[in-house]
């Protein structure tokens, strides 16, 4: 696993199915209202930043993993303790995704199926996945990114055809003024999804052209925050306000409402199978960081022996975290971007790239 190499598109194909992932699902950023798409906006081009912090760490040490250059930059024992707490976080953050897959399968498809049962079968292939290692990943993203695209290009042109779209309900723009919005890009969309990326340091010593990786991360997150701006512009056209805040997964109340020519309609179960294909590569992506992070920090040199156990342990994690959806939403959108993702995401790395910067220009002095 550790031998094997992607090109820089698949790295750009995995990041966009990452971003979009369970984003597409949830209401996100809804507390700016009518504004939610420009918070998404802001979020995106914030991001971009932090972006630019990862890839300068990964420049540092282009052939280490976070958990090896974590103890080159702070020493072994904190670095060890700080590599810990990141492959804690993204073992946390797929099985926050699973769950999310496990809620919509069983609110639109599967009522009376045991939340356990759902969670356990898209996990057995992702184990399955990972095992096979970051080739087979990528390889697996660049197949079904087609797919996915041409479902989400059709359903616009369904939602549009359909009539259902009131531009009126983006109006007025801006009501409370910019700080509203700004609140919500401090305290969401900056960190969820864009900043999630930062999975992907795990997967950077990987590539087999380094010196694309700046610009592939980039266009990747441009990309998906574009789609994100288009999918919350058209639920709030179509669904209102209220209902878009209301309703646990909006896309798919969207979806729903597509009625064309009286007999096209009930097309919620295809594009569950595009949000399925995101929901899948976002797990599989941070459940693949967590056991090549394992394998670097604990030595252990067969990784894929991980798989199995980590694997059980996010399943479990996932039906634990939360009794019921409303929590589980609560504790995504509120509590865990200022608990993980505010110290995680972006205040760690600054002081890490400030403390390798010190020590990488002590090195050239000497």
């Amino acid at each position: 696993m550790e031998k094997a190499k992607i090109s820089a598109s698949q790295l750009f194909v995995l990041m966009v199915l990452f971003e979009l992932g369970s984003s597409l699902l949830v209401p996100l950023a809804m507390d700016a209202k009518q504004d939610a798409w420009l918070a998404i906006l802001l979020g995106m081009i914030g991001s971009l930043v932090l972006l630019l912090i990862f890839h300068k760490l990964y420049s540092y040490y282009p052939d280490l993993l976070p958990t090896d250059y974590m103890q080159k930059i702070l020493g072994k024992g904190i670095g060890s303790v700080l590599a810990f707490v990141y492959i804690l976080y993204f073992m946390y953050d797929a099985s926050r995704i699973l769950r999310d897959f496990g809620e919509m399968l069983l609110t639109f498809a599967y009522p009376d199926t045991p939340l356990f049962i759902a969670n356990a079968l898209l996990m057995l292939v992702i184990i399955y996945m990972v095992r096979k290692g970051i080739e087979v990943i990528a390889r697996s993203g660049e197949v079904l990114f087609i797919p996915m695209y041409i479902l989400a290009v059709t359903g616009f042109i369904l939602i549009v055809s359909s009539g259902l779209i009131d531009f009126t309900n983006l109006q007025p723009v801006l009501e409370e003024g910019m700080l509203p919005v700004l609140k919500v890009v401090f305290t969401q969309t900056l960190y969820f999804p864009f900043a999630e990326a930062i999975v992907f340091t795990m997967i950077l010593p990987c590539l087999n052209n380094p010196k694309k990786a700046k610009v592939t991360m980039l266009c990747a997150t441009g990309l998906s925050g574009i789609n994100l701006v288009i999918t919350m512009i058209i639920n709030v056209s179509v669904l209102g306000v209220d209902l878009t805040a209301r309703s646990q997964f909006p896309l798919l109340s969207t979806v729903q409402s597509i009625q064309v020519a009286d007999f096209l309609e009930r097309l919620d179960v295809f594009f569950m199978i595009a949000l399925v294909i995101g929901i899948f590569f976002k797990i599989s992506v941070l459940f693949y960081a967590a056991v090549i992070g394992t394998a670097s920090l604990f030595k252990i040199e067969s990784p894929s022996r991980l798989s199995h156990p980590l694997g059980i342990a996010i399943l479990f994690l996932s039906i634990t975290i939360a009794s019921n959806v409303q929590e589980h939403l609560q504790e995504g959108l509120k509590i865990t971007m200022f608990v993980l993702h505010i110290p995680l995401l972006v205040m760690v790395p600054f002081l890490l790239l400030i403390v390798a910067f010190l020590k990488n220009r002590k090195k050239q002095r000497e």
